[in-house]
C-alpha cells in the first residue's frame, strides 16, 4: 500500500458525501489502500476514524484496509480495547478503574486477537459491524447491519447477526483467476484499460478473457 495522499480527498467534485479514506484518517495505526472510500452524508466522510472504536495505542493492534474498498455510512470497526477478559471468574474490567488500579491483571492482557485485516475490493454495507481481529477476503461483500464475529473468505457474501456465508459471487474457478489477476495491484493506467472487463456482466464471456489474460502475463 502506498502512504501517499490521494487528492483530491472527494472522488466526485459534485458530492461530498464520500471521500478517500487514507485522505483523512490521522491515526497510524489504520492503514488504508488507494482509491477506498467511507460514503457518509449524515456526519461527514471525514469522520470516518470515530466509527473506529476502542482503538488505544498500548493495544498495539491495526486496522487495514486494502485498495478499492467501498464502506457504508455507520460501519464500524470495533479493535480489541473493547475485549474483556474471559479467563478468569469475572469481565469486568478493574484495571481501568482509578479505585482498582493495580490489583488485578494489566489491561493489556486482555484479549488480543490482533488485526483487523480488510482485503481489496471489499463492500461493506450501512451499519455493519466488524469485530476485533476479524479478516475479510478480497472481494467480500458483507450486508447491511451484518456483525461479522468470523474471517469471511475472498467473494462471499455474508449477511445476518451473527454474519454466515448466504452465497459466493462467482464459481470458484472465477474467483481462482480473480485471485491470480490481482486487478487492485496493477498500474492504475492498467486498471482504467481493465474498467470495461471488470464492470461486463457476461460472466462466460469475461472469464474467457481472464484465462487469456492471465495467459499472456
Amino acid at each position: 500500500m502506498s502512504d501517499k495522499k490521494i487528492n483530491p480527498i472527494y472522488p466526485n467534485s459534485r458530492f461530498k458525501t464520500f471521500c478517500y479514506i487514507k485522505s483523512v484518517v490521522t491515526n497510524p495505526n489504520i492503514i488504508v489502500g488507494d482509491y477506498s472510500y467511507y460514503d457518509d452524508m449524515n456526519e461527514g466522510p471525514e469522520s470516518f476514524e470515530k466509527h473506529v472504536t476502542h482503538h488505544y495505542d498500548f493495544m498495539g493492534d491495526k486496522l487495514i484496509i486494502g485498495k478499492f474498498c467501498s464502506i457504508a455510512r455507520g460501519v464500524e470497526f470495533v479493535m480489541n480495547g473493547a475485549n474483556h477478559m474471559l479467563d478468569c471468574l469475572t469481565a469486568y474490567p478493574f484495571e481501568i478503574i482509578d479505585e482498582f488500579q493495580g490489583l488485578s491483571r494489566p489491561f493489556g492482557q486482555r484479549g488480543n486477537r490482533g488485526d483487523t485485516v480488510i482485503g481489496n475490493d471489499v463492500w461493506i454495507g450501512q451499519n455493519a459491524v466488524i469485530m476485533p481481529g476479524v479478516h475479510i477476503g478480497d472481494g467480500a461483500i458483507i450486508g447491511t447491519s451484518a456483525l461479522v464475529a468470523k474471517d469471511v473468505p475472498p467473494y462471499a457474501i455474508v449477511v445476518g447477526n451473527p454474519a454466515t456465508i448466504k452465497k459466493y459471487r462467482f464459481d470458484k474457478e472465477t474467483i481462482d483467476l480473480l485471485l491470480e489477476l490481482k486487478w487492485w495491484d496493477k498500474d492504475i493506467e492498467e486498471i482504467k484499460e481493465l474498467i470495461p472487463l471488470l464492470t461486463d456482466n457476461n460472466l462466460e464471456k469475461v472469464k474467457k478473457s481472464l484465462k487469456e489474460l492471465l495467459k499472456k502475463d
